[in-house]
């Protein structure tokens, strides 16, 4: 299994591929905050591992495996995502709450978020029970 830096890693570059149809190490680091060298190193050892194909002043490329790990990631951050809004958290929240959490979840939790997100999105009315319950305890808190 990759190091959750190195899935934000791969992530990135199937990112950037699919925006830009390429990924080059000066895109990956700013995209990131990073620098150049580091990005190079990880680079360096995401190719040793066979997840990307990586020659010094050339494009980069995702093996079939280091895609397949990119979109599993891309994946469960939306999956993520999607929970936290239904669950009224603003953006900004959301964002750096997925990122602290994104790479800690057993596959079978993510499994149970996915049924959680599919439900409330089938059943409306337990949707609207759960944000008119929020409203209200939100409302008993202000009040003490």
């Amino acid at each position: 299994m990759p190091t959750p830096s190195a899935e934000d890693y791969l992530e990135r570059i199937y990112e950037l591929i699919q925006q830009k149809g390429y990924a080059r190490v000066i895109d990956i680091a700013s995209s990131l905050t990073v620098q150049s060298s580091s990005v190079t190193k990880m680079l360096q050892r995401l190719d040793s591992e066979h997840l990307v194909k990586y020659e010094k002043y050339r494009g980069i490329t995702l093996t079939p495996q280091g895609e397949a790990i990119a979109k599993s990631v891309k994946n469960r951050h939306r999956q993520l995502e999607e929970l936290l809004k239904i669950l009224g958290v603003d953006e900004a929240t959301i964002q750096k709450d997925v990122e602290g959490i994104e790479h800690h979840l057993s596959p079978q939790t993510l499994e149970c978020l996915r049924a959680l997100v599919s439900f409330l999105h089938e059943d409306p009315y337990a949707l609207q029970a759960f944000q008119k319950h929020r409203r209200r305890k939100t409302v008993m808190s202000d009040e003490s």
